[in-house]
């Protein structure tokens, strides 16, 4: 990729608000797009793939289980154990891969009749997810680890096993669009923007997307997918979503950072240096945060301070006026790709409306994109609205309209 390349924004303020599509028929569009050639059409022909299912216990993964094999192919389900503690039980609506998940995933693959297996993937998840959440914070760094999870344990490493016991495809239960382009497969978001995954599955590289099957892709509502469950007879079709962090079930992230990293008093201070408080740790701030400051007393001005920045050096946590967190311009580096950067070459104007976003249901930003480092550093000019409360380690993805073109990680955001 030429160095400091310049992507020009055209057209529409926001990408397409895809609420309104038409899906009369969501199941079967998405046996459909099930039908997708995954193999050299001399290996394959028509035949059907062998599907790696992962099944998580909830009804979404449910619904695309059964999915691909109404749609013919030879599905094999496997529940993916992420927790070291064999005896978590499911709190509510917070936490996953407990006892309950494994149980009801295994019920649903017994009425699809289809086989099914539990993956220790604990080990995994502990060293690539948990091990490397911890070490974010520590450094003054916001990581998402559902960003984490879906690069390293489900987009990797489920998707290398699969593929060396001669699978063809993962399919999973995620809500995003797989479209066949002129250069191969493209990653889209769902026409649910509700619900839309696009964001944490940008992290997938192309090979991995070369090998995904979405089958909820063309659901338009999470209302839908459960009354497919509900029609096939899957006991999942009512069980609530799951939220928050999946091993902080709890929910309690400060709490559970300061168990691990210990209490580290420290100072607050304004943009102007002054000191207006103390903290027991900079590790437990992240940069936007409004609750949990406990500065004792308001503002000269009396309005809300936000935290601006934290530096873990001098454990210092900085905070100040809302108006201070908008940014217009974002660096991120170690890029992943969901097209050929090499591409995008000049004349820039069949490119069409480029945007960002940097939190997953996020506000998507219309900006201009500068490629160097040979297509692994992004610099985001923000075009019409500034961002506010951006923070390194954040994942910032690139859309062209609902497609993604590529994903990276959040170094540094300022005011130009």
């Amino acid at each position: 990729m030429v160095e400091a390349q310049r992507v020009i924004l055209r057209g529409q303020s926001e990408p397409q608000n895809l609420e309104s599509a038409s899906t009369p028929d969501p199941a079967t569009a998405c046996r459909m797009t099930l039908g997708v050639r995954l193999r050299p059409a001399n290996d394959m022909g028509k035949q059907p793939l062998r599907v790696l299912a992962a099944m998580s216990g909830g009804v979404d993964s449910a619904v695309a289980a059964a999915l691909a094999v109404e749609a013919g192919h030879e599905v094999v389900g496997v529940h993916m154990a992420l927790t070291r503690n064999a005896n978590l039980f499911r709190e509510g609506t917070r936490g996953c891969c407990t006892i309950e998940d494994a149980t009801d995933a295994r019920r649903v693959a017994d009425l699809l009749g289809i086989p099914f297996y539990v993956w220790d993937l604990s080990e995994t998840f502990q060293e690539t997810v948990v091990d490397d959440f911890l070490a974010e914070y520590a450094a003054g760094r916001t990581p998402n680890p559902c960003i984490r999870c879906n690069e390293h344990v489900k987009y990797r490493t489920l998707m290398s096993k699969a593929l060396a016991l001669g699978f063809d495809a993962v399919a999973t239960g995620h809500y995003a669009r797989i479209v066949e382009g002129p250069d191969g497969r493209e990653l889209h978001r769902s026409p649910n923007m509700a619900k839309d995954q696009s964001y944490v599955l940008a992290v997938m590289g192309r090979d991995e997307l070369d090998r995904v099957l979405f089958p909820l892709g063309e659901f338009a509502t999470k209302a839908d997918v459960r009354a497919e469950a509900e029609r096939r007879g899957l006991a999942v079709s009512n069980k609530p979503d799951s939220y928050d962090i999946c091993f902080i079930p709890d929910g309690n992230t400060r709490g559970w950072l300061r168990g691990r990293l210990g209490v580290k008093p420290g100072e607050v201070r304004d943009a102007e240096g002054n000191v207006i408080g103390e903290h027991e740790g900079a590790y437990a701030y992240t940069v936007g945060q409004r609750k949990g400051l406990a500065l004792g007393r308001p503002a000269a001005d009396g309005r809300p301070r936000y935290v601006l920045a934290t530096d873990q050096t001098t454990n210092t946590v900085i905070v100040g006026p809302q108006e201070l967190l908008t940014v217009n311009r974002i660096e991120a580096t170690n890029a992943t790709w969901l097209v050929n950067p090499s591409s995008m070459v000049p004349p820039f104007d069949s490119i069409g409306s480029l945007a960002v976003q940097i939190r997953a249901h996020g506000t998507a930003y219309p900006a201009n994109i500068i490629a160097s480092a040979g297509g692994q550093t992004l610099t985001a000019e923000l075009t019409i609205q500034p961002a506010r409360g951006v923070a390194a380690g954040q994942s910032l993805v690139v859309y062209h309209d609902t497609q993604v073109l590529a994903q990276a990680t959040i170094t540094r955001a300022w005011r130009a």
